[in-house]
């Protein structure tokens, strides 16, 4: 207790302790509205797992070596060599999905409970920053293991950039560094995923809390009916909120630590441009667009399926500046509610068809192959399915 009394005198004498110590205790002790429960956890488990990113990321930057020669070589040491490297990956690697996983659930949940109206406007609009910087986090990091899905994939997602009116060429060629994916693409995306993203994540997350903190959790009143939250009326986000959180982060490393070594992710083939696997698939997070943009043909086909994959997210930024009515309860605003729910199934129905594409499927006891566009054909026998046909796994 000493040297604790000592420390706190040393600072009592040198600065204004007292009114740093009256912020924390306000902040600690702040009301929440009274209907803050389970579904209000998910900001707070966002910023857990980019955490929990941060620290499992610098743990494989000291083995990893981002050259084409080292990179695959690198991964394969951290996993069979060093102690707990292959806990430290597999947390890594499963961590970015369940963060983006997170962060949609969060945007989902203040979407239709109206928590984006004013005076929250730009609370939404740095958390959609915060979306898009997350998936930026998650399509840098998958070419950094430099194996044949990452490598192939990067060059089918970079192909699209071209596609962009007017400055297409120059972007291909400032992502990948040259004309096709090479050592020099895997040195940006490495710069942009260890030092660039996180520096912005960083900034655009004290942005976020602060605004959040200064502006509290939105109520389903209307605009301007808020009532004042008294300690009658709200509750303490110390103890109570910050339990429910703790609890949640307790369930998310058991999951982490589960999936890590219950559905490991694999190591997979050393990149090799002169070999093309099939059927090359992003990400998860990634499939609605790439789906999307198959149903688009033509001259002008890549151009426009550019311009309709891009208009959830300017959607999504401008909506409090769109959506101005006062009403916050989801009953009170059908049509909002039912173009978020219009935007949402079609993003789960085009990740599902982007999934089963190009693969063989059965239903109901009968064998379908589904074609690139999602349709399913009724395969009649082994000669009505060739190998091109592109079998895949059920």
């Amino acid at each position: 207790m000493g040297l604790i009394n000592g420390i706190q005198r040393f600072f009592d004498e040198r600065f204004d302790t007292a009114l740093a110590k009256k912020l924390i205790n306000e902040q600690v002790h702040k009301r929440l509205p009274p209907r803050t429960g389970w579904l209000h956890i998910y900001g707070s488990l966002s910023l857990l797992l980019f955490i929990n990113q941060s620290l499992t990321g610098i743990m494989l930057l000291l083995y990893y070596r981002p050259t084409p020669e080292a990179a695959h070589k690198s991964i394969q040491y951290i996993t069979a060599e060093v102690q707990f490297g292959w806990l430290y990956r597999q947390i890594h690697a499963w961590g970015a999905s369940l963060m983006i996983l997170a962060v949609v659930i969060h945007m989902t949940r203040t979407f239709f409970m109206g928590s984006y109206k004013k005076p929250r406007e730009l609370t939404w609009v740095t958390g959609v920053i915060l979306f898009i910087l997350t998936v930026g986090f998650g399509f840098t990091g998958y070419l950094l293991p430099w194996n044949q899905i990452a490598f192939w994939a990067t060059t089918v997602g970079t192909e699209s950039a071209n596609k962009v009116p007017v400055i297409g060429d120059w972007l291909q060629y400032f992502l990948r560094g040259g004309d096709a994916v090479t050592g020099e693409t895997l040195s940006r995306f490495f710069v942009v995923h260890v030092i660039i993203l996180p520096w912005l994540l960083v900034g655009v997350v004290a942005l976020h809390l602060f605004l959040m903190r200064l502006n509290n959790l939105s109520t389903l009143e209307a605009v301007g009916e808020e009532k004042p939250l008294t300690p009658e009326y709200g509750i303490p986000f110390f103890p109570v909120h910050v339990a429910k959180e703790g609890c949640v982060a307790v369930l998310m490393i058991a999951v982490l630590v589960t999936l890590s070594i219950v559905v490991p992710w694999e190591i997979g083939e050393p990149a090799d441009a002169l070999s093309t696997p099939e059927h090359i698939k992003p990400e998860w997070y990634f499939l609605p667009s790439y789906q999307l943009l198959k149903y688009f043909e033509g001259p002008y086909g890549a151009v426009i399926g550019i311009f309709a994959c891009s208009i959830p997210f300017g959607l999504l930024m401008l909506w409090p500046f769109l959506d101005r009515g006062k009403e916050r309860h989801p009953k009170k605003r059908p049509i909002a509610v039912s173009i978020g729910l219009v935007g949402l199934f079609s993003a789960l129905g085009l990740g599902f068809l982007g999934h089963i594409s190009e693969t063989n499927q059965t239903f109901f006891g009968k064998e379908y192959h589904i074609d690139l566009l999602g349709w399913p054909h009724l395969i009649e026998g082994d000669a009505a399915a060739p190998d091109d046909l592109g079998r895949a796994e059920h």
